[in-house]
């Protein structure tokens, strides 16, 4: 037998969400190591995310089974209303199980995604939406310019080729220090980088008095809900690794792939050492100019991805 009402009935009205939904995905297993600076990431990439985006959106953060440290710390975060939603997964479901739960379950029209080590620069949001509502058939739109494989824009190059409206040019228009910045963030050598950057080219597209690069990437972009509903489920098998699946399947799909024309988006990966620079006591100077021997970094770097395979990698 019920007991008196329901003061539910009583609510005349209920909160809607905002058209876009920002979506993070976290996975923090543990705070050393690799990890050691995973906190301090994650919450630099949230308050960039949230500073001067340029659009009102709601927050949602996905938790891919990370340790109890960074579960409370989150929790704490949405109570503050600092996060709008927010979803703790027992068990780490690998990116593609988490896109399939953000991609079906995020109330936004538009969704951005993002992993948790990306760093925001003001008007991010906006220039990401004005792109995606100016160019026609867009699947993803990611907020910095690099150069991805052009294998996975060719329908891209191929409807600026056929479309008298679009502007293309092909050559090297990101400049050196922004190549430099993205793809050192990735862990490659400057020379590395130089030959890369050298061997490959930009293509430039200018639509509508909009300039954007051909190219997207599956570690941050933005899209309609309803068109990343239309590549689920994904299954993938590893926690990393086949995530281009995305990058792969919108192409052949047809859909636009681009770039907004300057950095608004950064790679921090698993460090603030790159974002917030320090000056270091100068034994410490010395010390990193011995690991970083090729003699002394080489094994190093190998113990510690044997070691790091030995408990993660089942």
């Amino acid at each position: 037998m019920r007991i008196g009402q329901n003061p539910a009935k009583f609510v005349k009205t209920v909160a809607k969400p905002e058209r876009i939904t920002v979506a993070v995905l976290n996975y923090i297993p543990f705070e050393s190591g690799f990890y050691a600076e995973a906190m301090d990431v994650l919450a630099r990439c949230l308050t960039s995310a949230r500073k001067d985006a340029g659009l009102p959106f709601d927050l949602l953060v996905f938790d891919n089974g990370s340790c109890e440290e960074a579960q409370d710390w989150l929790l704490a975060e949405q109570r503050e209303d600092h996060i709008q939603y927010l979803l703790l997964s027992a068990k780490n479901l690998g990116k593609g199980g988490a896109w399939n739960q953000i991609f079906a379950g995020a109330p936004g029209e538009i969704i951005v995604y993002a992993d948790s080590d990306v760093l925001f620069f003001p008007g991010w949001l906006s220039r990401s939406v004005q792109l995606l509502e100016t160019y026609p058939n867009v699947g993803m739109v990611t907020a910095r310019p690099f150069r991805t494989n052009p294998d996975y824009y060719t329908q891209t190059a191929a409807w600026a080729n056929e479309t008298e409206s679009v502007a293309l040019e092909r050559g090297s228009f990101i400049t050196w220090q922004t190549f430099l910045e993205f793809d050192q963030s990735l862990g490659q050598s400057e020379a590395e980088i130089r030959e890369h950057y050298q061997s490959t080219e930009d293509v430039r597209l200018s639509y509508r008095g909009i300039s954007a690069y051909a190219g997207a990437s599956h570690w941050q972009f933005t899209a309609y809900k309803s068109v990343l509903q239309r590549f689920l489920p994904f299954d993938m098998d590893r926690p990393m690794g086949q995530v281009k699946q995305l990058d792969q399947r919108m192409n052949e799909a047809g859909l636009l792939r681009l770039m907004v024309s300057d950095p608004l988006a950064m790679n921090m990966s698993n460090t603030l050492r790159g974002v917030i620079r320090q000056p270091k006591p100068a034994t410490q100077k010395k010390n990193r100019r011995l690991i970083d021997l090729p003699l002394v970094k080489g094994p190093l770097l190998r113990l510690y991805d044997k070691i790091f395979r030995w408990y993660y990698d089942r």
